[in-house]
């Protein structure tokens, strides 16, 4: 099993998971959009929205394979 625990750093157009605040499980469908001292900026690959609230690493882990 491939370990995607939250370590590293995410580039923009790294696909990652997101800790859902509800339950702490991980959603799928997100990207890297850019990164900042707040944190990174996440885009919904879905309809390509960017997130309004920069997410701490965390709370981020890079997608596998589906």
């Amino acid at each position: 099993m491939e370990d995607r625990r939250p370590t590293g750093h995410f580039g923009p157009g790294t696909r990652v998971e997101v800790r859902s605040g509800y339950g702490h499980s991980w959603a799928s469908g997100f990207e890297v959009a850019d990164v900042d001292n707040d944190g990174y900026l996440v885009r919904r690959i879905s309809d390509g929205h960017v997130l309004p609230e920069p997410f701490p690493q965390d709370e981020l882990r890079r997608e596998g394979p589906a």
